[in-house]
Formats: C-alpha cells, sequence, structure tokens
C-alpha cells in the first residue's frame, strides 16, 4: 500500500546510495537466516551439549529459551530502534552483537556461560531481526513484488530453522558442538562487511525516546513466566516454588500494558491493536507459533534419545520438513491471489495439525517414513503456508513511523509463543516419562507434546477462521501512530 504524503516526507533515506532491490532482499534474507538458524541448528547439538557441559533437562531448556526470550522480549525495542536510529544503523548493530556473543558461547567453559551467551545472541537477533523485514518493505513496493519478496524472507527464514538440523548434525559429527555458534562468526562478518558496504540508510528519526522500561518489563515479565512453567516439572503447580514466578511473570506483563498505555513514546501503541488486520495476525500467529516452535526440538531429541540417530542422521532425516516449508512460503503468496489470506492462514494451520496428530503416534521402534519424515512434511508444509500470509497481513498498510514497530511486533509473536510454548510443552513432555528416561517412557512424553500442539493448532485455524480479514486492510488506512499513545484506523474487512 502506498503510504500518505505526509508521512513520506518525514522520512530520511539516502536514495543516492540506494542499492538494486534483490541485493538489499538478498542481504536482508541472510540476516534472518542467520537469526532463525540458531534456534534449530542448537537444538541438533542439545544431546552433546548436555555430555560436554554437565547440563540437566531444565539446563538444555534454557539453552533454547534464554535465546527466545531475550528475542521476543526486545525485538519491539529493536524494531522502534530501527525507525528512529536508522534501519541499516540497527541491523549492523545487531549483527555485530549477534556475532561476537555467538563466538563467546562458542567458547564457553560452563553452562552458566552458554546461557548468558545465548541471552546476549538473542538480545542482537532481537535488534537485527525487525530491520531485516522493515529495509525489505521499504526496498519494494506494495503489491505483488512485496508479497513475493516477503514469501522470499519467510522462506528463508523457515529454511534457515529447517537447514539448522542439517548444517548443526555435520558440524556435531566432524568437529564439535562449539562449531554451531562459531559458525556464525565467519558468517556474520561477511554479511555485515556486504551489508556496510550495499545497504542504504532509512529512517523516520522524529526525536522520541526509547521505551527501555517497557522492553525490560516485559522480557523479565516472559522470562519469569516461562520459569515458573518450567519448575512445575518437579515442584508441581500448586508449589510456592511454581505459584510465585508465575504470579509476578503475569504481573510484570500486566505492568508492561499499563506502562504502555500512558507513556507518551510507548513501545507497543496499544492503539495498534485495535486494528483488526495486526490484532488478529498477532494472536494467530502467537498461538501458531506456541505449537509449531516446539517442532525442531521435540523432533531431534526422539531422533536421538529415542531412534538411536547421530547428530548428522537426524539433520538429514529432516531435509524433507526443510523442502516442504520453503515449497509452503514460496506457494502461499500465489494461493493468497486466489483464495484470499485467511483460507490460505486456516488451511496452512490444519495442515500442520495433521502432521502433529501424526507425529503424535509414533512409537520406541518408529520406522523413519512414518514416523518423521512424512508427518514432519506436514507440520513444516502447513507451518510456511500459514507464516505468510499472517506476516503479510500482519505488517501491512503500516505508515513509515510504524512499520519497524509492526515487524518487530509480528516477530516477537511468533517468538513469544514459540518460548512460552515450549516450557508448556516440556513440562507437559516430563510429566507424562514419569520420571524415567528409557525410549518408551521418553516416547510417551514426545508424544504427548504433540498431542497438546495439535490441539493448540486446532484452536489457532477457529480463531483465525472468526477473526482474520478475507483481504488485506485498504491503502487509504494505513496503521498511524499519534502523540501521546497511539491510535489506529480501523477497517471493516
Amino acid at each position: 500500500m502506498t503510504p500518505m504524503p505526509e508521512a513520506v516526507d518525514t522520512a530520511h533515506i539516502s536514495r543516492r546510495t540506494a542499492p538494486p532491490t534483490w541485493l538489499v532482499v538478498a542481504l536482508a534474507c541472510a540476516g534472518q537466516f542467520l537469526v532463525v538458524l540458531d534456534v534449530s541448528v542448537v537444538n541438533v547439538a542439545l544431546p552433546s551439549m548436555r555430555d560436554g557441559l554437565g547440563l540437566s533437562t531444565t539446563g538444555l531448556q534454557w539453552v533454547v529459551n534464554a535465546y527466545a526470550i531475550a528475542f521476543a522480549g526486545f525485538m519491539l525495542l529493536g524494531g522502534r530502534a530501527g525507525d528512529l536510529y536508522g534501519r541499516k544503523r540497527m541491523f549492523l548493530v545487531g549483527l555485530a552483537l549477534f556475532t561476537l556473543a555467538s563466538l563467546g558461547g562458542g567458547l564457553a567453559q560452563d553452562g552458566w556461560q552458554l546461557l548468558l551467551a545465548r541471552a546476549v545472541q538473542g538480545l542482537g537477533a532481537a535488534v537485527l531481526a525487525p530491520s531485516t523485514l522493515t529495509l525489505l518493505t521499504a526496498a519494494v513496493p506494495e503489491g505483488p513484488a512485496r508479497a513475493r519478496a516477503v514469501a522470499t524472507w519467510t522462506a528463508v527464514g523457515a529454511g534457515g530453522g529447517a537447514a539448522g538440523g542439517l548444517v548443526g548434525g555435520v558440524l556435531v559429527d566432524l568437529l564439535s558442538w562449539r562449531w554451531v555458534l562459531l559458525i556464525n562468526v565467519p558468517v556474520g562478518a561477511l554479511v555485515l562487511a556486504g551489508s556496510v558496504r550495499w545497504l542504504a540508510e532509512s529512517r523516520t528519526g522524529d526525536g522520541r525516546r526509547l521505551d527501555l522500561p517497557g522492553a525490560l518489563l516485559v522480557t523479565a515479565g516472559l522470562g519469569t513466566l516461562a520459569y515458573g512453567i518450567s519448575q512445575t516439572e518437579a515442584e508441581g503447580w500448586t508449589a510456592a516454588a511454581t505459584l510465585v514466578p508465575l504470579v509476578a511473570g503475569v504481573a510484570l506483563i500486566g505492568l508492561f500494558l499499563a506502562v504502555e498505555a500512558r507513556t507518551a513514546a510507548p513501545l507497543m501503541p496499544l492503539g495498534l491493536l485495535g486494528r483488526r488486520s495486526v490484532a488478529s495476525a498477532n494472536a494467530a500467529m502467537l498461538v501458531a507459533g506456541s505449537a509449531m516452535f516446539c517442532m525442531w526440538y521435540f523432533m531431534t531429541l526422539y531422533a536421538q534419545n529415542v531412534l538411536g540417530y547421530t547428530p548428522l542422521e537426524a539433520g538429514l532425516a529432516l531435509v524433507p520438513s526443510s523442502v516442504a516449508v520453503l515449497v509452503g512460503s514460496k506457494s502461499a503468496p500465489r494461493l493468497m491471489r486466489r483464495f484470499g489470506v485467511r483460507a490460505v492462514a486456516v488451511s496452512g494451520t490444519l495442515v500442520a495439525a495433521t502432521g502433529f496428530a501424526w507425529q503424535s503416534t509414533m512409537g520406541p521402534h518408529g520406522a523413519y517414513a512414518t514416523a518423521i519424515m512424512f508427518p514432519g512434511v506436514l507440520m513444516m508444509l502447513g507451518s510456511g503456508l500459514a507464516a505468510t500470509p499472517l506476516a503479510a497481513l500482519g505488517t501491512s498498510g503500516a505508515a513509515p513511523a510504524a512499520a519497524g514497530l509492526l515487524s518487530g511486533l509480528i516477530n516477537t509473536s511468533r517468538t513469544m509463543g514459540g518460548s512460552l510454548g515450549l516450557a508448556v510443552m516440556s513440562t507437559i513432555a516430563a510429566a507424562h516419562t514419569g520420571g524415567e528416561g528409557g525410549a518408551a517412557a521418553l516416547t510417551q512424553g514426545y508424544a504427548a507434546a504433540f498431542r497438546t500442539s495439535t490441539g493448540v493448532l486446532l484452536a489457532g485455524a477457529a480463531l483465525m477462521l472468526l477473526w482474520l480479514p478475507r483481504r488485506r486492510p485498504s491503502a487509504e488506512q494505513p496503521a498511524r501512530e499519534t502523540g501521546k499513545g497511539s491510535t489506529a484506523h480501523h477497517t471493516h474487512d
């Protein structure tokens, strides 16, 4: 959609040095690839990390969640920083921080050092990720061309998550688990050099301050809530060790919402959620992400801990899923034009739910085709089909001043749902093992997590069917921010 003229006039864009559109898309997608790759590439290495650093089951969960929670909690701050101080500048800052933290994690000698490095990686990713999508949408006019660019961005991100299993397996088998982090250093340095040379700066600097208190509150709230959920495995739901962090987490998130409603320059202008397309797309992304995020975690643990696959074999086993998510992401724009955004998002979620339901029937001696490949293909094909329309809907119609914010918000919803979903599903899996570590007990726990995820996805499909607009919002009604807090134009979709 075409932004309103007065919004365009306030943007400061380095047009003289603007590179070819394809190069902006390539660099933005490279940054997104690194961010998402680092989630799944670590999953394959978790058993080796546990042995190398003596991590507990809960510690393994936090290797993933330390990254995901910092990522989700600071994503909105990263998006706003890009709007105010420059998308290119924040892209470079985030990529540099991410690369340095990867080096620290790869050299970690103790569990706490690894967890700290993962949290800093998440912070770097939170600064980097919103700029990847905003640089892309700023370079490509809204319409079919942008839909294709967003689909490429989604496919590369999803492909990063999928390829991580194979890359991680190769690195762990041939070198060590440390290289699943150290590999980011040369790749990050190469992308950093290309970005310094080729990316053009753009921003909508309006002189407002960053809402650091809001970022700290939402991150603390998510982390405390996830910690409380993880405590239920050992302490139960009624113990003080569980209830105190759960209540504190909810209180912190409530305080975050109260601060956002009162501050003059909020991290997340609550008025934007009055726009149907923004609110429904983010709610759907949060619900679907809470289930889909767990797929790689449990599939790699099942392959290695139950079926006895090596890290490389586990990575190879998930290659068909990698292809499926790319096919789904790249097919979505064409299907969206023919059937509409809502139909594609709902259909994709139902395809994913079918895969999760199939995966929940796995056994301790499952055959590869029926226990990993076919259900994995359905899960990730559906994920690719659903994510593209939700991302396009959640960022459509944004004025330049809100572009980074909405990009950060849709990423936050997906990652926030994923981090809390992983905490819940890990607790459910552990509860169904009965404290045993045998193949049959572990399979029972993993199957329970996939059954629960199936129910979550069915609920998400119903939510999308009832709430998502049939079409994208009209170009004449972009999301806009005003003065204290923010308001958004409503569309009657």
